[in-house]
C-alpha cells in the first residue's frame, strides 16, 4: 500500500492533475490490476461500504453492481431460483457460490443500468463469481481479496486491462470527512448511523405484521439508499434490490423510476418474454436491450418487418398491455424504502402497483396523515425510521 496514487484524469479527461490520496497514513486500498479511474474509485469505495454493510445486517456474502456513484443493483446471496437463473443469463448446469448468487442478482435487477458496472464484494472473490464477472461487460471490482483462480480470470478480462482492487477490510475511516466545491470546504461527521431492525420498531400504520422476509428486504433497501445519491427510493425482494430510483429532484420521481424499473425485473420472468426465440449470434447485452425495448412502451421498434429477423429467428406475438397488466399482477409482498419523508400519498399510489406491501421512511412530512391513510387504504404496514440518508 501507499500514500497516494495518480490518476489518468478526474471526472474528465480535461480534469488534470489527479489522484488519491490520504492525508495520514496509507491508502487502504491496492490495485492488482489495470489502471482504475477518478470515477472508478468513487464506484468502488461506495459500493465497499454498501456491501460491508449489507453483509453485517444479513450475515450473507453481498455484491453490488455500480455506475457513476449510484447503485444499479444490491443483493445478498441467497440461492436463485430457476426463473431468475434465466433472466439473469446464468448457464444451465453452472454453480453458483453464494457470493456469486449475489452478483448475479445485483447485476441481474437492472441489466441496462448495470453494462459497464463497477462491482463490489463482500467478501474475496472465488472462483464463481470470477467466471460470472469475465462474462460481463463491466470496468472493475473490489473485494477484500481474490482466490489466485479467481485472480488468473480477472487479469485477462478487457486484454489485461480490467481494473481489480483490494481493499483492507479492517480499514476505518475518520469520524470526520471533507471535500471541496469551488474551492470551498466542506466538512461533516460521517454517516455511521447503523441500518438495524430497531428503525423499523415504530410502525405508525393499522396494518402492523412485518414478516421477517420483508423486514431483511427493507433493510437491504435502506442500506442501497444510504449510498445512492439523492432524493432516492428502492425496491426490494427477496434479498435483492429490484428497483432503484436515484438522483431525481422530485420524491414521486424516484418512486415512478424505481418502480418502473421493479415492474421490468418482473416482466423479465413472464413466460412470453422467457421464450424469446433470440438468434444464436445475438450477444447478451444485445438481448437486454431487446427485451427492455419489447416489455417497453415501443416495442414495435423491434417487432416490425425488417428489425426482427436481426435478432429473433421467427417474429414473436406482441406482449399486449392487458397481458403485462394482467402478469404484473403477480407482482406482490414488495418492500420499499425512502430516503426522506413522502411528503404525498402519491408515492403510496405508485408503488402499490408495484406489489409494495412493506414500506420504512424516515417520516416528518406535514401530511403524514394523509401518506397513513393511503397506506391504511392499501393494507399496507409502515415504519416510520426517523432517519433520513441522503447521499451527495
Amino acid at each position: 500500500m501507499s500514500k497516494e496514487l495518480l490518476l489518468k484524469y478526474g471526472c474528465n479527461p480535461n480534469q488534470k492533475p489527479s489522484r488519491i490520496y490520504m492525508e495520514e497514513g496509507e491508502l487502504p486500498v491496492t490495485v492488482l490490476n489495470g489502471h482504475p479511474g477518478y470515477i472508478n474509485f468513487l464506484d468502488a469505495l461506495n459500493g465497499w461500504q454498501l456491501v460491508r454493510e449489507l453483509k453485517e445486517a444479513t450475515g450473507l456474502p453481498s455484491a453490488t453492481s455500480f455506475k457513476h456513484v449510484s447503485p444499479a443493483g444490491a443483493a445478498c446471496g441467497r440461492p436463485l431460483t430457476e426463473v431468475l437463473r434465466r433472466i439473469y443469463w446464468i448457464e444451465e448446469g453452472e454453480e453458483l457460490s453464494p457470493l456469486a448468487s449475489a452478483y448475479a442478482r445485483a447485476r441481474g435487477a437492472d441489466r441496462m443500468s448495470s453494462f459497464g458496472d463497477f462491482i463490489a464484494l463482500s467478501d474475496p472473490c472465488d472462483l464463481a463469481t470470477a467466471l460470472l464477472i469475465k462474462r460481463e461487460v463491466s470496468d472493475g471490482v473490489i473485494a477484500p481479496g481474490f482466490a489466485p483462480e479467481a485472480m488468473e480470470i480477472l487479469k485477462k478480462k478487457k486484454n489485461g486491462s480490467y481494473n481489480v482492487i483490494q481493499i483492507d477490510p479492517e480499514y476505518r475511516p475518520a469520524p470526520i470527512e471533507r471535500k471541496q466545491v469551488f474551492g470551498v470546504s466542506f466538512e461533516q461527521g460521517r454517516n455511521e448511523l447503523p441500518i438495524t431492525e430497531e428503525l423499523l420498531s415504530n410502525i405508525v400504520t393499522k396494518e402492523k405484521h412485518i414478516p421477517k422476509t420483508a423486514r431483511t428486504d427493507l433493510l437491504i433497501a435502506l442500506i442501497t439508499l444510504k449510498y445512492t445519491q439523492s432524493n432516492s427510493v428502492c425496491y426490494a425482494l427477496d434479498g435483492q434490490a429490484i428497483g432503484i430510483g436515484a438522483g431525481q429532484q422530485s420524491r414521486v420521481h424516484c418512486t415512478r423510476l424505481a418502480g418502473r424499473k421493479a415492474d421490468n425485473w418482473y416482466l423479465r420472468q413472464a413466460p412470453k418474454v422467457l421464450s424469446l426465440p433470440f438468434r444464436k449470434d445475438m450477444r447478451r447485452p444485445d438481448r437486454d436491450n431487446a427485451i427492455d425495448v419489447y416489455i417497453g412502451d415501443a416495442p414495435e421498434e423491434i417487432l416490425s418487418s425488417g428489425n426482427w429477423e436481426r435478432i429473433f429467428t421467427e417474429r414473436p406475438e406482441p406482449f399486449t398491455p392487458a397481458e403485462k397488466h394482467a402478469w404484473l399482477s403477480g407482482l406482490q409482498g414488495v418492500s420499499l424504502g425512502s430516503d426522506a419523508f413522502f411528503p404525498f400519498g402519491d408515492n403510496v399510489e405508485r408503488a402499490c402497483k408495484s406489489g409494495v406491501h412493506y414500506i420504512a421512511q424516515p417520516g416528518g412530512s406535514v401530511r403524514d396523515d394523509l401518506v397513513i391513510e393511503s397506506c391504511n387504504q392499501h393494507g399496507i404496514a409502515m415504519a416510520f425510521t426517523g432517519a433520513r440518508l441522503f447521499h451527495h
